[in-house]
């Protein structure tokens, strides 16, 4: 790592996956996604449809020293704040976002989830060229589906700074039927704490040493799912060893728990929480002390509503759940999955006089049932119609903890060769994660069905775990699928699917 450049490590999603996995000391250069049977179509530029609303907003990217309520921490984040500003507009709605970027290094913006315009979708290499510091970029794209979103970098490690934020996409025909709506956002933080996210992932590549000789050695099979001393088989289920990186804190809604965000409303009130995963190695057990929650969204799309005592949030994941309030002060908690070290996230909603549960709480519902995206079925109207595949691909989850490598199908991106699909085609994606670790499944500019006919973007695979999953090519471009967690990302762990023929 002593060759590495600042630079190179922040384009590391183009080039660093490579270095990781063939024990080199410096990243090649970024460059654009191998080609596959083609060049990609040409496509037309994103412009608003007459009498089509505009939503405009200008983000500014820049160094800030946050206050977590009480830890004081140098960071990068959008505006002064982290969460950083709220983007809201309803589906149909054309956006035109314009970055500003005052960070001394290059960054994009990726909106998370949205089906949108290929060349809005953030990804350097791509989609765009980086936006470098001191430059401008404005995206444009119409939202086309409601739902709980949300936006970060897709440039290096910088999603595990201050840089991201919700988007909300409202519904026009949904009744409302709730008296208040709470916006949460869940993340693990280290930046600013004696730790940068890219001293984080040095580390990791470090103390994984380096890679066989011939570079690949076991990543594609059972060899290479060594996870050196971070639980393993160990860790509760469901999902085995679910991160890398040991984290002072957890935050909801930018705070620590020693001085959390507060929610207040009346008792009997009924309130839609949307819940947003924006950590970068999390995986988040909710829960809502003396509360069941009707989960009604997953990844933006209905859900036949499910009571529940707790559910998971997978890096990338959102859900939107309704609750009608009691009377006191309830503690809303987001318990790190099979991490011990850092406490938890916590915040409080007020409803009436009471004394504020201490940091370390531990509801009841905790112990309840907790609610897998397995579990659920979608609405009958976001149902995906029934049809045969057309094509199908496989994708296989390696990697190893030591050396410390991730790839897709025998390769870490930049030399992976990308999936193909023609626009039209109903595609298959048999997908199977061959390592003892979970990873959240991302696909960009598309949503994908479950076996289940549930409608998700992004999904956690257990360890050992397969899945099919359906999409409909409908959205042409140069695409990315990847795992949601940042560093097995900038390991390797992506790979592109691209519109050809």
């Amino acid at each position: 790592m002593t060759g590495m450049s600042r630079r190179t490590l922040l384009l590391g999603g183009l080039g660093l996956g490579a270095a990781a996995l063939t024990g080199c000391t410096s990243a090649p250069a970024a460059g654009p996604v191998p080609s596959a049977s083609g060049p990609m179509p040409t496509l037309p530029p994103a412009t608003p449809r007459p009498g089509q609303r505009i939503v405009e907003q200008v983000l500014t990217a820049k160094p800030v020293t946050l206050d977590l309520g009480g830890p004081t921490v140098p960071t990068w984040a959008y505006g002064d704040t982290a969460p950083g500003p709220l983007v809201r507009a309803t589906a149909g709605d054309f956006l035109r976002i314009r970055l500003d970027n005052q960070l001394p290094a290059d960054t994009t913006i990726h909106w998370h989830g949205i089906r949108l315009h290929n060349k809005a979708d953030g990804v350097p290499g791509m989609t765009q060229d980086p936006v470098p510091a001191g430059g401008s970029f404005t995206y444009e794209f119409t939202a086309p589906d409601p739902g709980t979103y949300f936006f970060h970098p897709h440039v290096g490690v910088q999603l595990d700074r201050g840089l991201y934020a919700p988007l909300i996409v409202d519904d026009p025909n949904e009744p409302g039927a709730y008296d208040a709506e709470w916006v949460v956002v869940l993340d693990d933080w280290v930046d600013g704490t004696g730790r940068t996210p890219d001293d984080v992932l040095a580390k990791l590549i470090a103390d994984g040493g380096p890679a066989p000789s011939g570079g690949m050695g076991g990543m594609g099979g059972m060899g290479g799912m060594d996870h050196g001393g971070h639980g393993g088989g160990n860790a509760p289920q469901p999902w085995g060893d679910a991160g890398d990186v040991t984290y002072p804190y957890f935050l909801i809604n930018g705070r620590v728990p020693t001085a959390p965000a507060t929610f207040e409303a009346k008792p009997g009130q009924r309130v839609r929480i949307r819940l947003i995963n924006a950590a970068s190695d999390t995986i988040f057990t909710v829960a809502l002390g003396g509360h069941r929650l009707t989960v009604t969204h997953s990844d933006g799309f209905p859900v036949e509503p499910q009571e529940v005592d707790a559910l998971y949030l997978g890096m990338g994941e959102r859900y939107d759940a309704l609750v009608t309030l009691d009377d006191g002060v309830f503690p809303l908690v987001a318990r790190p999955f099979g991490k011990t070290e850092g406490g938890q996230g916590l915040a409080l909603v007020r409803t009436g006089s009471g004394q504020a549960p201490g940091p370390d709480v531990s509801p009841a519902e905790l112990a309840g049932r907790i609610l897998l995206a397995t579990d659920l079925r979608p609405h009958e109207s976001v149902r995906l119609p029934s049809r045969s595949p057309d094509a199908t691909a496989h994708m296989s989850l390696e990697g190893s903890m030591s050396p410390y490598r991730w790839g897709i199908n025998g390769a870490p991106f930049g030399q992976n060769q990308p999936l193909t699909v023609r626009e039209g085609q109903r595609l298959r994606l048999n997908v199977m994660n061959m390592t003892m670790m979970t990873h959240p499944l991302h696909l960009h500019g598309h949503t994908f069905a479950l076996p289940s006919g549930l409608r998700k973007d992004t999904v956690l695979l257990a360890p050992m775990q397969s899945m099919a999953l359906e999409l409909d090519a409908d959205n042409v471009g140069d695409w990315m699928v990847h795992c949601h967690n940042i560093y097995h990302a900038e390991a390797g762990m992506m790979i592109g699917l691209l519109y050809r023929g």
